[in-house]
């Protein structure tokens, strides 16, 4: 459930993930990679509070392509 805060909306971390499409865990490592920032507040029980302008950065942030880092080389059989 989405708590207000001074007039704004912020979203829990599975609210988050949830809302975006990712699993915790690649929210905490995109956090731990500086991809993208850490909540700003926390709840009594020290859980993340996201607002709905970081919201848009994860969601932008899942968009994101990026070419393979693998090349495949020709293969007689297969044409890539």
């Amino acid at each position: 459930m989405p708590a207000k805060i001074n007039g704004r909306i912020y979203y829990r971390t599975a609210e988050v993930c949830q809302m975006v499409g990712i699993g915790k865990s690649t929210l905490f490592r995109w956090i731990r990679q500086n991809i993208v920032k850490d909540a700003e507040y926390r709840d009594r029980k020290g859980w993340r509070l996201f607002a709905e302008d970081e919201l848009l950065s994860l969601k932008s942030e899942t968009n994101k392509t990026q070419r393979n880092r693998v090349t495949k080389k020709y293969d007689k059989y297969h044409r890539f």
